[in-house]
């Protein structure tokens, strides 16, 4: 595949006190001008979703329209997708989303998957909702499937199903889910919509959850308030859940989850609706939390990584955020969890789905074109 380089300028430096200010900032003189490699790794690719990598070396796609593919340890595409995967409902903004391994995978060769599936018999509601799939990737096909989790209600409307996968140090998986296009689902406690599960690896609901025991709450629910979360990372050093959202035109938001928190969604917000009617007159009430930073106009947020400075090491500790709308990633300055500044990279790079940090400290870039990209800094 080939390869450029790239000059890049972090050219927008901001601040933000963590309370819910808005970080566009201004162009920073002191920004420096850094040369970064950038190789495609894999092209022609139907509307890939997610990546991740596996201890084997390999690294899994997900293209939405429900196919599962593999990039080798040579780097390079297999022409065979992944057999076995259950039925994908691939309509509106649905279809085959998230990919992340066991945090055993080496030993245990099972993989997490998520997507839209439609109702089944004895479910609530009619139309899709999110799906969670457990499944050991043997001999290029998936075998021992359990669907280990579903959002409930099914609901009709073709959006916002987010399905974002994250595992603690302590084993414990993450999902993100949106709430559907019904936006006071988010603050509905016996809804999935609009929330942040927390489950065992196995899918069942861990005993010191938030809300366990409660009376009319869901049991797996870890936060709410939430839009449309496509991205989610843990720091691996402390732990802090980061995860952002798209709002509606403005007030896309990060924020870092804690639990049993209300993130306001569609109480709070800072954006208006697409027909320019106002959601909300408060971008702050009593009892509901605050994004650490948010965006307006909007970006289009999806994927994040973590970055652990093995090659970067001036990125040490900083976000990398997808922008879908404005095909850019941009970096997120923290100092605990508040965020200091944010730097534009990349502009033009494509429309951006996923970002990873790699085991060696490249970084992996899913474009929704069809490619997947690797930085490295340049020469």
């Amino acid at each position: 595949m080939g390869s450029f380089v790239m000059l890049a300028t972090m050219s927008v430096g901001c601040t933000s006190t963590g309370t819910g200010k808005e970080a566009e900032g201004s162009v920073s003189d002191e920004a420096p001008i850094t040369t970064f490699k950038i190789d495609t790794v894999a092209d022609g690719l139907d509307r890939p979703w997610a990546m991740n990598f596996l201890s084997d070396g390999r690294m899994l796609v997900t293209e939405r329209s429900g196919q599962l593919r593999v990039i080798n340890s040579n780097g390079q595409l297999e022409e065979a997708p992944v057999q076995g995967l259950p039925e994908i409902f691939y309509e509106g903004q649905g279809g085959l989303l998230d990919v992340v391994p066991h945090p055993d995978f080496a030993n245990n060769n099972i993989i997490y998957l998520t997507y839209s599936a439609k109702a089944a018999a004895g479910e609530k509601g009619k139309g899709a909702n999110t799906a969670l799939l457990r499944a050991k990737l043997e001999n290029n096909a998936l075998v021992d499937q359990k669907v280990i989790f579903k959002a409930s209600p099914n609901v009709d409307a073709k959006v916002h199903y987010g399905g974002r996968i994250a595992f603690d140090k302590d084993g414990k998986l993450f999902l993100s889910l949106g709430e559907r296009g019904e936006k006071p689902k988010s603050q509905d406690l016996g809804s999935h919509q609009g929330k942040i599960v927390r489950l065992n690896d196995d899918g069942s609901v861990p005993n010191d959850n938030p809300f366990v025991g409660m009376k009319d709450v869901l049991p797996e629910i870890y936060s709410y308030g939430h839009r449309n979360p496509q991205g989610m990372i843990i720091d691996p050093e402390t732990g802090t859940i980061w995860e952002h959202e798209h709002g509606p035109q403005g007030g896309d938001e990060l924020n870092f989850v804690e639990r049993s928190k209300n993130y306001g969604w569609p109480e709070i917000t800072f954006g208006i609706d697409y027909d320019n009617s106002i959601i909300s007159e408060d971008t702050a009430k009593a009892g509901m939390e605050q994004p650490a930073t948010y965006w307006k106009p909007s970006i289009a947020p999806c994927g994040m990584a973590y970055i652990t400075g093995k090659k970067f090491k001036d990125w040490k500790g900083d976000l990398l955020v997808g922008s879908m709308k404005f095909t850019y990633i941009e970096r997120v300055v923290l100092n605990g969890t508040q965020v200091e500044k944010r730097e534009k990279l990349f502009e033009g790079i494509g429309r951006v789905r996923d970002v990873r940090e790699a085991e060696n400290g490249d970084i992996y870039v899913v474009i929704e074109s069809g490619q997947v990209l690797r930085i490295t800094p340049g020469a």
